[in-house]
């Protein structure tokens, strides 16, 4: 099925839209002994790097941080390596560091908050890539397609994507044409939600933009 989070994410950009494959990445409480405090001691034992490295044109990361407000999971310098990659978005149950920067990117942010701190300074670290992932009280699979705008992430698992579009194009063209309608003073009883009544004026519309 399809779901969004109880806990939506918050989007730092104003007018964000994207949607694409999701890359996963797992958190877990630190244990000092099992990660280097460094971040950049033994870069390649570090985790989040290696989510970026799967990148492909299009793609969305979905971080399990774990809710935490204190860890920056990605900085400028990882986020503009996703963007060169052709990343779309990032959504992080957590924070990111350098957001001014990380805003200019043009990248989609669906985050909790900013924090100074980078990923592994307080109180979590990376222990999984493409994992089945926990974002926002959400299950995201590696590859399902992760929807996102202003109102928050839609995570749809890939087997159902295709009958989600249809029923999502069927859906944006009656508003569409209930829009333009109610713009002109049309009666919302006749066209919010689209009525049986309106619907035979709905169908010509569409026959004339070559939407049937």
């Amino acid at each position: 099925m399809c779901r969004r989070s109880s806990r939506p994410a918050q989007c730092d950009l104003a007018t964000a839209s994207a949607a694409g494959p999701a890359l996963t990445l797992q958190f877990l409480p630190k244990r000092e002994d099992l990660y280097p405090v460094d971040e950049y001691a033994e870069p390649e034992k570090q985790l989040h790097r290696h989510v970026m490295y799967h990148a492909q044109p299009g793609d969305m990361i979905v971080v399990d941080a774990r809710g935490d407000m204190t860890s920056g999971v990605f900085g400028e310098m990882m986020l503009t390596y996703f963007k060169g990659r052709g990343g779309v978005g990032v959504v992080v149950d957590g924070c990111l560091r350098d957001i001014g920067p990380a805003k200019r990117l043009g990248l989609g942010l669906w985050i909790r908050g900013a924090t100074p701190n980078f990923h592994a300074q307080t109180n979590i670290v990376p222990v999984a890539v493409n994992v089945p992932v926990a974002c926002g009280g959400t299950l995201v699979e590696p590859g399902d397609i992760v929807v996102a705008d202003d109102d928050g992430a839609v995570v749809v698992p890939v087997k159902l994507a295709p009958a989600l579009l249809a029923v999502a194009q069927e859906h944006a063209e009656w508003e569409e044409f209930s829009r333009i309608r109610l713009a002109e003073g049309g009666d919302m009883r006749l066209y919010y939600p689209l009525s049986d009544e309106a619907r035979p004026e709905y169908e010509r519309w569409r026959a004339e933009r070559g939407s049937a």
